[in-house]
């Protein structure tokens, strides 16, 4: 994913140079939540460093390291599996997303946890669980923050949520049956079997790798804690203490919620997750290219081969695809946002109606096209609110998600950035079948050049011998 010069992902200007035409930092007033400030901050033009040790590329578990089993082999090493570059998008190549693997009854290996290595494509056990464990697999998805913040500071943590949906994306192109982008970081880390308290990960999301019960996440949550990750032998300078706090603030329970502090067996239960159908298929109408050509492989193999292009791309894609890439991204959003009258995370026998959703409206889409009328001007705007990254002048297309203002509650923000990332992963997987150059773009900031409450794009262009994805 592209955002700001990172590691070998380096853009041609500067984030230095959009400074002074970005509003000033904001300062925390009366009235104003910590996520709000945090989100204004992330977006205003305080220029992020000083940079700081990133740590592991992937967290080092010790143990034995196990081959996958075959019905997760295809799914994983198609969605997550690699080094710097992998099937998922990340800002910097960085890749702060973990997966925790909760496997029950016929997956091929003795029901417990395990965590996943995507270099080596291998599963570290965590600890094994009896009982009457529930059948199928699940993956807790995870992001170790101090990897992105170390490369873009203060504005680091919305890009560890982007980067988290476009892992869940890969997941679901790759055959995961339902994703659940809102349930409590508490029920999430305790199905992870992560200790309570900081630990150096924060649990986001969760993905269904193969079909199960609904409770399942909650049956996981009661067990007892699995292995903890190695303790970061860096120290966490105030930046990143300021993303745990951000992290921690926006996985809280709903209010007027109760969700246990502790796991237990018995007692109070946890909430009921809430399970998304996947809505990132690549389209059927994305199968053909120019002309009625066939285009491309289908969304598994698609994402498994898709790489962001290198710029510039400024060749204009046809009406056709272009609405292709469209449809994909707000198809995916869609199916993400929480079903209407229903709290996120809300138990599953609530009333429709009852309780009033708290993530917000959906996220909106722009599609800006470089022939249009007025596009040179406004591509520079667009070019100095993205950190300055003037390759985005010389773009064919930009597809813009919008609708997450600086003053949205905390459940809100995690919704649409997840969602965000998520529906361009599906986008981008579309443009890789219908042979499109491709780009995503994160760390928006405020300015002119519309629309406003920018979370996240994809730039998108005709594909050459110079700028073919890599």
């Amino acid at each position: 994913m592209s955002s700001e010069p990172a590691g070998s992902r380096a853009s041609s200007t500067s984030p230095a140079s959009s400074a002074s035409f970005m509003s000033p930092a904001p300062r925390a007033l009366p009235g104003r939540s910590p996520v709000s400030v945090a989100l204004s901050l992330a977006r205003s033009g305080r220029v992020p460093g000083p940079r700081f040790p990133a740590g592991p590329q992937t967290t080092p578990w010790p143990g034995p390291a196990l081959p996958v089993p075959g019905p997760l082999d295809r799914l994983l090493r198609r969605s997550l599996a690699g080094g710097r570059l992998r099937p998922a998008a990340s800002a910097g190549a960085l890749h702060p997303v973990n997966a925790h693997l909760l496997l029950g009854a016929g997956t091929g290996l003795p029901p417990g946890r395990y965590a996943y290595q995507p270099v080596t494509h291998r599963l570290h056990p965590r600890g094994a669980v009896d009982g009457n464990v529930p059948p199928g697999a699940l993956a807790v998805l995870t992001v170790t923050a101090r990897r992105t913040v170390s490369q873009y500071g203060h504005r680091g943590w919305p890009l560890l949520l982007l980067d988290t949906g476009h892992a869940a994306a890969a997941l679901v192109l790759a055959g995961a049956p339902a994703w659940c982008p809102d349930a409590d970081g508490a029920l999430l880390a305790a199905a992870a079997g992560l200790p309570s308290g900081r630990c150096g990960e924060h649990a986001l999301a969760a993905v269904r790798l193969t079909p199960g019960p609904e409770d399942a996440l909650a049956w996981w949550a009661a067990r007892p804690p699995g292995a903890p990750p190695p303790p970061d032998a860096h120290p966490a300078p105030p930046v990143l203490r300021d993303a745990w706090d951000v992290l921690d603030a926006l996985t809280a329970p709903a209010r007027g919620r109760a969700v246990p502090a502790a796991r237990r067996r018995g007692g109070a239960p946890y909430p009921d997750a809430v399970w998304r159908a996947p809505g990132a298929a690549v389209p059927p109408e994305a199968g053909t290219g120019p002309n009625g050509a066939e285009a491309g492989p289908d969304g598994a193999e698609a994402v498994a081969a898709r790489r962001s292009a290198q710029p510039p791309f400024p060749g204009v894609p046809d009406e056709t695809r272009l609405a292709a890439v469209a449809r994909a991204a707000a198809a995916a959003a869609a199916a993400a946002h929480p079903p209407r009258g229903r709290a996120t995370g809300a138990p599953a026998g609530a009333t429709a109606g009852a309780t009033a959703t708290t993530a917000g409206p959906a996220l909106a889409w722009d599609l800006v096209r470089a022939d249009a009328p007025g596009a040179p001007r406004r591509a520079e705007d667009l070019a100095r609110r993205a950190a300055g990254q003037a390759w985005l002048t010389r773009t064919g297309a930009l597809l813009l998600a919008h609708g997450c203002p600086d003053d949205a509650g905390p459940a809100h923000v995690r919704h649409a950035h997840l969602t965000a990332g998520y529906a361009v992963g599906a986008a981008q997987a579309t443009a890789a079948r219908l042979g499109l150059a491709s780009r995503p773009v994160g760390s928006w900031q405020h300015g002119p050049g519309g629309p406003a409450h920018l979370v996240h794009a994809l730039a998108l262009g005709t594909a050459t011998e110079g700028n073919s994805p890599r």
